[in-house]
């Protein structure tokens, strides 16, 4: 799988070029090799026995299983054809309208790693799963699916333009990684929550600004959901429903860049 140069371009020996086959490198978190599903579910999960901030997680994509995803691989829903533009394995969203394009195929238990990176400043976006398609068919121009779970990407400057507009705090939610169930969904969230108990909170601040790659890690295992920013489990929740359904990337009104999209569809 290919390297994540934009996370280690000062440390050549982790250039893209230099290595003998295709590596997918997720930024500070527990040193290790994630092969079969099991394995990436019992090593992900165990915390950092060194102590240290500054230690490297590495996915294994040429493992069994994992595919890139491009263009070929996603169906527009309700935007236009500027909407989601592809070039080869690399996307520009222009952010309008507001809404989805979705994957071609349903998906129940995952492992899904995507890399976005905001335009401008205050940029908002996500990526939903388990969405069916009872909530996508006939969505119009404008409007989110009412049914799904959303792992939210959200630029760090959204909390200073939304105190800018309303004059209040951001306490309901935050740009590092927040996780919900839309609409008709229901989940029950990780601890840290949301004031209002519906959101599972971040319990780390790793996000990048705009203009900087940020790399999400997904998982979706038998209703539950776990999401890890640039290498560190912030956020996530179980008991989701649904668990199953289709995967959007969303346009909500900022322009935005996704690219090297790998998924693993799992038992």
């Amino acid at each position: 799988m290919r390297l994540v140069s934009e996370f280690f371009g000062s440390l050549s020996f982790l250039q893209r070029n230099a290595l003998p086959s295709r590596w997918m490198t997720l930024a500070i978190a527990g040193c290790c090799v994630l092969g079969d599903p099991s394995a990436s579910v019992l090593h992900a999960d165990e915390p950092n026995e060194t102590g240290s901030n500054v230690s490297v997680q590495v996915f294994d994509t040429d493992a069994p299983g994992w595919r890139q995803l491009d263009g070929d691989d996603f169906v527009r829903v309700n935007g236009d054809d500027q909407t989601l533009v592809w070039e080869g394995t690399e996307a520009l969203g222009s952010g309008q309208p507001i809404g989805v394009t979705r994957t071609k195929f349903e998906v129940k238990n995952f492992e899904l790693v995507i890399q976005w990176k905001h335009l401008k400043p205050a940029g908002n976006s996500g990526v939903f799963a388990w969405v069916p398609m009872s909530a996508l068919e006939g969505l119009p121009p404008n409007r989110l699916p009412n049914t799904g779970i959303e792992v939210q990407m959200l630029d760090l400057d959204y909390g200073r333009k939304y105190t800018e507009s309303t004059g209040k705090p951001p306490t309901w939610f935050t740009s590092h990684g927040d996780i919900f169930a839309v609409g008709k969904s229901s989940m029950q969230p990780f601890p840290p929550l949301s004031p209002d108990g519906h959101r599972s909170f971040p319990s780390a601040e790793t996000t990048h600004p705009h203009g900087e790659w940020n790399q999400y890690y997904v998982r979706g295992i038998n209703g539950e959901i776990r999401l890890w920013v640039n290498g560190v489990e912030v956020s996530g929740g179980r008991s989701c429903s649904p668990d199953e359904g289709y995967l959007c990337l969303e346009s909500e009104g900022s322009p935005i860049r996704f690219r090297e999209i790998w998924l693993r569809e799992l038992p």
